[in-house]
């Protein structure tokens, strides 16, 4: 059991005045960047992806980047951003801090409406993703219950001033990534397994005892539909980023807190009545890998999920009907992926390279962006 941590939040509530300060702050000037740009309908018909990412002279940023290249927006943030949570119906986004996180920062992705700040309750924080309910009306944010140790979902009402109207519990620890499947009535939490320090909200505690699991969760209770754990031997591989299809299956991406040496592999699915079952390419990956997981991404046919692992300069592709390893791609510091067709992705980079993948057709584009590192995920607009 993780212990308590009664008497932080004072000093976690000098941080989030920090990080909301800086957010006002950022928010002004990108209430000027709406003013001087002007953004209108042209920008919104052009295929686009949007990252968190920080920028040639040390700030951060939320970046539009359409497919030819163009920077259509950019979002100033006063901190490091992390997952960026979008809307497609009515074209809003929100991009959520970096663990821990003390902000969220909600925009238009047209400009047309100013940016709006808004932030976890004072003993919350964010893990750094969340997801829009299907009519767009709940955003979901995985958080970390200062005191208790425990996993939580917040719940905040959309249609004005991201108010907090409630929180699910994540069935586990240290959540990270949650989605919504295709049913829009289910979502799913990565529960990492291990919790954070919340005064720095980045050392990890109790590795040794850590359980990680994937959770099926009622959306319109909040009630446990299913968990599936791993097994001991493997205790340590965190969930940690999550993908679906349109069946209901749910692949995942891990990071294994042990040796590196130790690594088991790194991909495996469940779905509401199946366990986690971990795929075993021909050749054993997750040593070569580097033991951990980027982010994940499912091809818009659902047949093939892509990997990243950052740590060793690689994407692979997974081939979701025989759970085999069937592609590489090779790219440095490459984390961010998101779907650009049926069967093709969008690959970014922490040295400022966006790679458009062909299907094989033709040769992939590469855009880079001189001085520009961008963060761990990309999302297709």
């Amino acid at each position: 059991m993780l212990k308590s941590y009664w008497g932080l939040t004072n000093s976690m509530a000098i941080d989030r005045r920090h990080f909301l300060i800086g957010s006002l702050v950022a928010l002004g000037a990108a209430r000027s960047a709406l003013a001087a740009e002007g953004l209108a309908g042209a920008a919104a018909t052009e295929a686009a992806y949007a990252s968190a990412a920080r920028r040639p002279d040390g700030t951060y940023a939320v970046l539009l980047i359409a497919a030819g290249g163009k920077i259509l927006r950019e979002i100033p943030l006063s901190a490091r951003g992390h997952d960026v949570a979008i809307e497609h119906a009515s074209r809003r986004a929100v991009v959520f801090g970096r663990r821990p996180g003390f902000f969220a920062l909600a925009f238009d992705l047209d400009g047309r409406r100013e940016p709006e700040v808004f932030a976890p309750p004072a003993d919350r924080h964010f893990y750094g993703h969340g997801f829009f309910s299907q009519d767009g009306r709940l955003l979901y944010t995985s958080e970390h219950n200062v005191e208790s140790g425990e996993g939580a979902i917040g719940i905040y009402d959309t249609s004005g001033g991201w108010r907090r109207v409630g929180e699910f519990p994540s069935y586990g620890v240290g959540p990270h990534e949650a989605i919504m499947l295709a049913d829009g009535k289910t979502m799913v939490v990565a529960n990492g397994g291990f919790g954070s320090d919340p005064a720095t909200g980045r050392e990890s505690i109790d590795l040794a005892g850590m359980e990680p699991n994937m959770a099926f969760v009622d959306l319109a209770t909040g009630s446990l539909k299913a968990s599936h754990g791993l097994p001991p031997e493997i205790n340590m591989l965190s969930v940690r980023h999550l993908a679906a299809n349109a069946k209901g299956e749910v692949w995942f991406g891990g990071q294994w807190q042990g040796g590196l040496e130790d690594s088991p592999e790194l991909i495996g699915r469940a779905s509401v009545d199946k366990s986690i079952s971990i795929i075993e390419p021909a050749d054993p990956m997750g040593v070569s890998l580097k033991g951990y997981i980027g982010s994940v991404a499912m091809s818009a046919d659902g047949r093939y999920l892509a990997a990243s692992a950052p740590r060793a300069g690689r994407i692979v592709y997974a081939d979701t009907e025989t759970g085999r390893i069937v592609h590489e791609v090779k790219i440095e510091d490459g984390c961010g992926i998101a779907e650009s067709g049926s069967s093709e992705f969008v690959m970014s980079s922490g040295h400022g390279v966006v790679r458009f993948e062909h299907d094989g057709a033709r040769a992939p584009d590469m855009l880079s962006f001189t001085g520009t590192e961008f963060d761990n995920h990309l999302r297709r607009v």
